[in-house]
C-alpha cells in the first residue's frame, strides 16, 4: 500500500484567520504619484455577468479574437469629501497630527455620522505645511448609500483615502477646493487601468477543520470511534504544546483581503444598462455610475468594495479594451 500523503490546503500565511474588525477594510500602504488626485474610490458589489471582448493581450493565443470575460459589477455613487486629516513623521512612521472638517456638509452625512464641528479651517493646515510639520495629506470621505437602492443601510462609511502629488503643498492645494464637494469614479480611474481590491469575504461562521483546512477524512480503522472529521493528532509530545499551525476548528470567512492589478474594463453614467433582467440577485437595479471590473473582487453582494491604486502594477496592458456586448440576461435562475 503506498503512502498516503498530501501537502496542506489552505496557506498559513494567512493566520491567525480572525473575524475581520469592520466591513469597512483599512488601507495602511498607498502607492506615491506625482498626479495630484485621489489614490482610491469606493462603491458596493452588485453582482457579476460577462462580457464578450477583444483580447488584447499580447502574444496570446486568443490575440485579436472575441473572447468571454467574467466582470463583477460595482455600483459607484459619488462620495462627498468631507475632512482633510494630515500626518507628521518620527522614527516610528506616520502620526496623526491634526484634521480639518468641511463647513457646508449636507444635513443626511452629519445626522448619521456626527462629524465634529469646523472648529479651524483648511488654511491650519497650509501654515503648518509651509512650517515643514507635515509629511502626508489624506482626505476623509463618505459614501453615500443612502442613493443605492441595494443597500439596506443609509449610514454613511467614513474612510481615509490618500492624495496624489510631489509634495505636500501640492495635495493641499488639490483638497482645498474639493472640501464638501462630491467626486465621481470618472474623475478617479479611467477605463483600462489597474487597480487593487480591498474587501471583506463572505462570512462562513465556524467550521470544522476538514472544511476550514481541507484536511482529509479519516480512512477505514481510523474512524472506528465515530469521528471522521476531525485531524489524527494535535502534534507531538516535544514541545509539549499545541502548535499554532495545527488545522483546528475556527472563524471560516469574513476576513479583510486584498487582490491586486484587477482590470476596470468600463466605467458607466447609468448602471441599469448593465442591470439583468429582474435585476441583479439579492441586490436589485443600480442606478448610479458602474465600474466593471474583469474577474471576481472578495465579499458577497451589497459588501462595501475599497479600490486603490496598485502597489505592485504589472506588464497587463492598461489600454482601453474593446468590448463588444455586455450581457443583460437574467441572472435570477442561476
Amino acid at each position: 500500500m503506498g503512502n498516503i500523503h498530501r501537502p496542506r490546503r489552505g496557506s498559513l500565511a494567512f493566520s491567525p484567520r480572525k473575524r475581520a474588525k469592520s466591513q469597512v477594510p483599512s488601507i495602511s500602504t498607498w502607492p506615491e504619484t506625482t498626479e495630484s488626485r485621489l489614490l482610491g474610490f469606493a462603491g458596493y458589489k452588485a453582482g457579476m455577468t460577462h462580457v464578450l471582448m477583444v483580447d488584447d493581450r499580447p502574444k496570446g493565443l486568443s490575440e485579436g479574437m472575441e473572447i468571454v470575460v467574467p466582470v463583477t459589477v460595482i455600483e459607484t455613487p459619488p462620495l462627498r469629501i468631507i475632512g482633510v486629516r494630515v500626518y507628521s513623521r518620527d522614527t516610528y512612521g506616520l502620526n496623526p497630527a491634526t484634521e480639518a472638517w468641511a463647513g457646508n456638509i449636507d444635513d443626511d452625512v452629519n445626522r448619521r455620522t456626527r462629524t465634529p464641528k469646523n472648529e479651524k479651517g483648511i488654511e491650519h493646515l497650509t501654515q503648518l505645511a509651509e512650517d515643514g510639520e507635515i509629511s502626508d495629506v489624506r482626505a476623509i470621505v463618505a459614501t453615500r448609500p443612502s442613493l443605492v437602492s441595494g443597500v439596506d443601510s443609509k449610514k454613511p462609511e467614513i474612510m481615509e483615502i490618500a492624495i496624489g502629488g510631489t509634495d505636500v503643498a501640492a495635495k493641499l492645494e488639490y483638497i482645498t477646493p474639493l472640501m464638501g464637494k462630491e467626486i465621481n469614479v470618472n474623475e478617479v480611474y479611467r477605463t483600462g487601468q489597474l487597480i487593487d481590491v480591498v474587501a471583506v469575504t463572505k462570512g462562513k461562521g465556524t467550521q470544522g477543520a476538514i472544511k476550514r483546512w481541507g484536511i482529509q477524512l479519516q480512512k477505514g480503522k481510523h474512524s472506528r470511534t465515530g469521528k471522521r472529521r476531525h485531524i489524527g493528532n494535535l502534534g507531538p509530545w516535544h514541545p509539549h504544546r499545541v502548535r499554532w499551525s495545527v488545522p483546528q476548528t475556527g472563524q471560516m470567512g469574513y476576513f479583510r483581503r486584498t487582490e491586486y492589478n484587477k482590470r476596470i474594463l468600463k466605467i458607466g453614467e447609468d448602471g441599469r444598462e448593465v442591470t439583468p433582467a429582474g435585476g441583479f440577485l439579492k441586490y436589485g437595479v443600480a442606478r448610479n455610475q458602474y465600474i466593471l471590473i474583469k474577474g471576481s473582487v472578495p465579499g458577497p453582494s451589497r459588501r462595501l468594495i475599497r479600490m486603490r491604486d496598485p502597489i505592485r502594477p504589472s506588464n497587463i496592458p492598461q489600454t482601453e479594451p474593446e468590448l463588444v456586448h455586455v450581457s443583460v440576461a437574467s441572472k435570477q435562475g442561476v
